[in-house]
């Protein structure tokens, strides 16, 4: 706030304006780190790190609402809540927080995406033996005959595992389109809290 207006204020004014502060200090950069930090794991297919940052999102996503109740609680005491500048900077933070919700649902898509690669990527008699048990045996002994005298059945082998491998190369498309979308996303939330930052300073 403006320091003429700082001065003047009476100490609940005061206490609510060093809550407002905390609230930015303490939500607003740890939310943004996640998000920013999110694109470059989904990358390196880190699913332990990813779900610890849509954790961070989620629970300091939602501590973000304590800086908007003080500072509409701050605005009504001294009596610039309809002022221009406030309306436009709550309605900047109400599509920050909707962004974020967005964010929070493609953190969890791509994560998911990932793990169902992760999943898909099994050694061949490992896939094989959910197929068929004799052609999991056939495959681990190299083609040798099975319990009926057949050989082995590479044929089969091959396609089960061009199609897993097919299966996992279009998850991790999927989870390369939401690293995208966060991105984009993130980026437009760290340049909104800016521009409240700005309006909040400039006045």
């Amino acid at each position: 706030m403006a320091s003429s207006v700082h001065a003047d204020m009476s100490f609940p004014q005061n206490l609510v304006l060093w809550l407002h502060v905390a609230f930015v200090a303490f939500t607003i950069g740890p939310v943004t780190l996640a998000v920013m930090s999110t694109p470059r794991y989904i990358r390196q297919r880190d699913t332990r790190i990813l779900r610890y940052l849509n954790r961070i999102t989620f629970v300091f996503g939602l501590a973000t609402l304590g800086v908007l109740v003080a500072g509409a609680a701050l605005a009504s005491m001294i009596s610039v809540a309809s002022k221009p500048w406030v309306i436009v900077a709550e309605t900047l933070f109400l599509v920050a927080l909707l962004l974020l919700a967005l964010i929070l649902r493609d953190q969890r898509k791509a994560l998911k995406a990932l793990e169902d690669a992760a999943d898909t990527q099994a050694p061949a008699g490992t896939v094989l033996a959910e197929v068929d048990p004799t052609l999991a045996e056939d495959d681990v002994t190299g083609g040798q005959a099975g319990p009926n005298g057949g050989s082995g059945s590479p044929t089969a082998a091959t396609a089960v595992t061009s199609t897993s491998s097919a299966i996992s190369a279009a998850e991790v498309q999927l989870a390369n389109v939401e690293r995208g979308r966060i991105a984009m996303m993130g980026g437009l939330v760290a340049l909104i809290w800016l521009v409240i930052l700005v309006l909040m300073v400039w006045h």
